[in-house]
């Protein structure tokens, strides 16, 4: 009988990889330098993992999902705003865990990926849009506990999702992220008063 993969094993690979990535990317990422790297071999990450696009996945969402599930814990011990006031108050502190130097260090990882997703789809494909996806089906559920219709919910929550997304990434080319912050506060701004006709 075979023995099961050691799951405090494959936390600690994982941690591994995510940092190696974060120092090396993606794009010329090969199994055999980054299992020298963490003291291992490629036959143990493939028994760990499967495949290379696998094990970059679990690698992000290990600890990329951080804010999301942090954002979704608030709204189940907190429950949902119940008004524009409080739903900006939410979307601030959800923006404010972005300023985490351990969370920035991977958007330019997410950046690269986005690209290879693109070209690539068989590959990274999924990575970005599972991401983008659970963030406005998150805000989707928010914005329709404010009464909106579901149809309305979704495309308010597309909005901010996408244009948020765009806002983490656009500091990676100078690294002014006052300007980001302050271009996401001014993003509220403009949409905050279109919350009150639900």
């Amino acid at each position: 009988m075979s023995r099961l993969p050691d799951p405090a094993k494959r936390r600690d690979l994982l941690a591994g990889v995510r940092a190696y990535m974060i120092r090396n990317g993606v794009a010329d990422l090969s199994l055999r330098p980054l299992a020298r790297h963490l003291g291992t071999s490629d036959r143990m990450l493939l028994y760990y993992f499967g495949t290379k696009e696998r094990m970059v996945t679990d690698a992000l969402a290990m600890y990329e999902g951080r804010p999301l599930l942090r954002a979704q814990s608030l709204l189940d011990t907190d429950g949902s705003p119940k008004n524009p006031a409080e739903l900006r108050r939410f979307l601030e502190d959800t923006w404010q865990q972005f300023s985490n130097p351990d969370l920035r260090a991977t958007l330019p990882l997410y950046l690269e990926i986005l690209a290879a997703g693109l070209l690539h789809p068989d590959r990274y494909g999924t990575v970005m849009r599972d991401v983008l996806s659970e963030w406005t089906r998150l805000l989707t559920s928010v914005f329709r506990d404010l009464g909106m219709t579901e149809a309305r919910a979704r495309t308010e929550a597309s909005l901010l999702v996408d244009a948020s997304f765009g806002l983490l990434l656009a500091p990676l080319t100078d690294g002014d992220w006052d300007r980001a912050g302050a271009a996401f506060h001014a993003l509220l701004d403009r949409l905050e008063p279109g919350w009150l006709g639900t």
